[in-house]
């Protein structure tokens, strides 16, 4: 389990409000450990990510599979107001690149 648990997105940020850092999962968003420690709160988060996955083993529920292990097929449809899809389309133009290409600069950077 805990080679599953090692695939998930963590991040560990600070809280103001709470005035401590707290541990996040991207594939379980509910989820979060506060701690007054970087390192304390992404060991936390770990460990209530491990019971939560574990916890849904057992019930037969279906666990998130990682980010990191996901395939992607690299299209995804982006609905824009008709004023900026002509602006991308006349930059594209301006710049001699495909629109495809030049939302995907944008999106990149």
């Amino acid at each position: 389990m805990t080679q599953e648990i090692d695939k998930y997105t963590y991040r560990v940020t600070w809280s103001e409000e709470d005035g401590e850092f707290v541990g996040l999962c991207a594939e379980f968003p509910s989820l979060s450990w506060l701690a007054a420690s970087p390192e304390k709160a992404l060991k936390g988060i770990r460990s209530v990510v491990g019971d939560v996955v574990a916890d849904m083993s057992v019930s037969g529920e279906t666990v998130p599979t990682p980010f990191a292990t996901r395939q992607y097929s690299g299209r995804f449809m982006v609905r824009v107001p008709p004023e900026v899809h002509r602006h991308l389309a006349i930059e594209a133009a301006e710049t001699g690149v495909s629109l495809n290409r030049l939302a995907s600069a944008k999106l990149a950077s």
